[in-house]
């Protein structure tokens, strides 16, 4: 996972990524996994609930198995996931600067939300 994540990012995190991080993501429920059949990790994509709302971060593919619909199952798996659960609302973390991104989330019907602006503190 680290590795792909490695691999796949377009800017570096804010914060490092480590395994602690990992499990407690697989612990929650809310890290979801693009297998290919030989076990190879293809694509995540994490699904958080906060009691609140959904949150979608952490999307990503694998260079060499972009551009087979991985991406779009990921992000309507979290959308089930997140809906069984009881969110009536995701929002989805998305670099400003990364098009690719930006277009995908875009394509499955997110918008950019003009009038929230998040702010960070990393602890």
């Amino acid at each position: 996972m680290l590795a792909l994540w490695a691999r796949a990012r377009s800017a570096e995190a804010s914060i490092p990524d480590d395994r602690a991080a990992v499990a407690r993501a697989i612990d929650d429920d809310a890290l979801l996994v693009a297998e290919l059949d030989g076990g190879e990790i293809a694509g995540t994509l994490i699904a958080a609930w906060d009691g609140w709302r959904g949150n979608m971060y952490r999307l990503a593919v694998g260079r060499e198995h972009r551009r087979r619909g991985l991406a779009r199952a990921l992000v309507v798996a979290g959308e089930e996931r997140l809906r069984e659960v009881g969110a009536r609302r995701i929002t989805a973390l998305v670099p400003r600067e990364d098009a690719v991104a930006v277009a995908l989330w875009r394509a499955a019907g997110y918008a950019d939300d003009a009038a929230i602006a998040r702010y960070v503190k990393n602890l």
